[in-house]
């Protein structure tokens, strides 16, 4: 018999400790802390993805797990639903906003590259109208084909890859009269041309693969699994998927598929196909009807639904590797120590934090609902300590650790009708409060950033009330009014970074009505010039950050509908796409830099559930797939 060495040509290694790089998979050590025999092996298992900014179904697909295009699909909980001309691109992590395409429409798949895609047929609502139309996308333009499909269809599969915007395929599909059809349509880059039809007529079959090596996937009426291969010339009827169903999300090639969810109802069920069976796969986390699908059998993306969101934007990712995937997240966290309603600020980071001041309900003039309250942070548990000098609310702080926080801005309540716009100071040392320089002006309800000794305060209320566009600036000995303003007057932002390098976005502008009027403003702050950054997905105002000028997290928020977000959103120094989200949506959750971009506080804000409601973010996290050996 064969030793190890012989068929591996390595002896067993010992070791203290496992090994931590790739190249561990398949071998096989002794692990003399644990007493045992260990491996890495490959794992399979979908992990959630960030959402779509726009949930939709029936929507077109193009690109790889880690530069995918969301295109176009059905908005099913907007009121009243709509058709969308929306497209996002996929980085990995998060959904940016891309350009539009030029005719809305759902039930097309679509096919190609991140840079290069195409999209063909479709159907748009109220009464349903059938679509011929082709588009191709070169990376930053939509652009609409004089060329259009031959058989004017919906429901319709689609197959190309990577080369698919000048050699694609189409077939299947539904017809207006309502009937079905098998015939398929050969794309050359500039034109269609009939090809030889599929065997079983019928709509929601979607496809994957090459113009050459195509797979048709699913079938209805009447649903089926029903499976064509086409090489070029003919299809092939092969060995039907054991989920006899339609629309559901396709990944991979020919020979190397993934099929996953279904159509009424939807399903979790994920199937894989090697060319010749098909065999079952690790189950979605959320059952899907009519989601988009793209990317390949070892590395699939999955995004969107029918059911009305927030289901509707979910995104999971399908992963085939010798590590374990663990999707970032915000967690329940320990609930601050004191309640509060909202406007609190809060300085640090995951291990070490202080909070202090915010508002009870209800909020306004001459109550005494502003409060004075502070907690420290110790990774574990929330402790409160003694109160700030003054009662303040919608204030600022900065401090990278707690002790050594320090606050400034806000409101205090003297009177029945008008609020004190407060330029008192104080710092936390560990033990007490202490008083700091004056601000310059008054001001609440901005966004700062910077240490307790080099901070920048950007626009915000001014006394009066109303938004102001007023910077001061902290040399760590006194306040002074930057000769910059804040471009546009606006309160409610977020902001991150450092005096010499901050960010700041979103915020109220004025207007009515309130609160329909939050931004997606993004401005970029070196320390003595403002420039345009990069805008958020949506508008929001009352949101909150932590990070640093290029890699930013925002959380939370009011939307331009009014109402509280959930929304997470990371800021790479150029754009914005769509991180996972907080489990309850909040606005005016804490201001002040808590944490990085993948390890973060969103404490207190004001929403349902949110008093005193404190969550934790962890990035994403990757470890190898140890197994321990045994003889069973």
């Amino acid at each position: 018999m064969a030793t190890y060495k012989e068929i591996f040509g390595k002896q067993i290694k010992v070791l203290a400790s496992d090994p931590t790089d790739a190249g561990a998979e398949g071998q096989i050590w002794y692990n003399t802390t644990l007493t045992n025999f260990r491996t890495v092996l490959n794992s399979e298992a979908w992990s959630s993805g960030a959402p779509l900014i726009t949930g939709r179904n029936l929507l077109g697909r193009a690109g790889t797990q880690t530069a995918a295009l969301a295109i176009s699909g059905y908005d099913v909980a907007s009121n009243p639903p709509e058709v969308r001309t929306n497209v996002e691109s996929y980085d990995g992590s998060g959904w940016s906003e891309g350009p539009d395409v030029n005719t809305a429409r759902y039930g097309m798949q679509g096919d190609g590259s991140q840079t290069a895609a195409i999209l063909a047929g479709g159907i748009s609502p109220a009464p349903p109208v059938y679509k011929n139309a082709t588009e191709t996308y070169d990376g930053s333009s939509w652009t609409t084909s004089p060329n259009t499909i031959n058989t004017t269809r919906g429901y319709v599969g689609h197959a190309g890859g990577p080369a698919a915007s000048t050699a694609s395929l189409i077939f299947g599909g539904r017809l207006a009269a309502p009937a079905t059809t098998n015939s398929s349509e050969l794309w050359n880059g500039s034109s269609w041309t009939a090809t030889p039809n599929l065997n079983d007529s019928g709509w929601g079959r979607y496809g994957c693969g090459t113009t050459t090596a195509a797979l048709a996937i699913g079938l209805t009426p009447p649903a089926s699994g029903t499976t064509e291969e086409y090489n070029g010339s003919s299809w092939t009827t092969v060995t039907t998927s054991p989920t006899g169903r339609a629309f559901r999300g396709v990944a991979g090639i020919q020979t190397a598929a993934l099929a996953f969810g279904a159509d009424s109802p939807a399903i979790t069920t994920t199937e894989g196909y090697d060319g010749t069976n098909w065999s079952a796969k690790p189950a979605l986390a959320t059952a899907r009807d009519g989601a988009g699908g793209t990317g390949t059998a070892s590395a699939g993306l999955c995004f969107g639904d029918a059911t009305p969101s927030p289901d509707s934007n979910l995104t999971e990712e399908f992963t085939r590797s010798s590590s374990v995937i663990t999707a970032g997240a915000f967690a329940s966290s320990p609930a601050l120590s004191y309640s509060v309603d909202g406007n609190t600020f809060a300085s640090g980071s995951l291990p070490s934090a202080v909070a202090a001041g915010g508002y009870n309900a209800p909020a306004g003039p001459g109550t005494v609902s502003y409060i004075a309250n502070a907690a420290t942070w110790n990774g574990t548990a929330w402790s409160n300590i003694t109160d700030m000098p003054e009662r303040r609310t919608s204030g600022m702080a900065v401090g990278a650790t707690a002790p050594a926080v320090y606050v400034f801005g806000g409101q205090n309540q003297p009177g029945p009708t008008t609020n004190l716009y407060l330029t008192t100071t104080h710092t936390w040392n560990g033990s007490s409060w202490a008083s700091g320089p004056a601000l310059a002006d008054g001001q609440s309800d901005g966004a700062a950033a910077g240490t307790p000794s080099a901070i920048v305060m950007a626009a915000g209320v001014p006394p009066g009330g109303s938004t102001g566009d007023n910077i001061q600036i902290y040399d760590g000995s006194s306040w002074t009014n930057s000769p910059v303003n804040y471009p546009t007057a606006t309160s409610g932002q977020g902001g991150v970074g450092t005096q010499t390098a901050a960010l700041f976005f979103g915020g109220h502008q004025g207007g009515s009505p309130f609160p329909g009027s939050g931004v997606t403003q993004t401005l970029e702050w070196d320390g003595s010039s403002m420039a345009v950054g990069g805008d958020l997905n949506i508008g929001l105002l009352g949101c909150s950050g932590s990070g640093t000028q290029s890699a930013a997290l925002s959380y939370g928020g009011r939307n331009t509908a009014g109402n509280k977000s959930a929304l997470g959103m990371t800021y790479d120094g150029t754009a914005w796409a769509t991180s996972p989200n907080l489990a309850n949506a909040r606005d005016y959750i804490a201001t002040g830099p808590m944490g990085s971009q993948t390890n973060a506080l969103a404490i207190g804000g004001s929403g349902p559930g949110g008093q005193s409601l404190v969550e934790e973010f962890t990035g994403e996290t990757s470890a190898l797939n140890y197994k321990t050996i045994t003889t069973s």
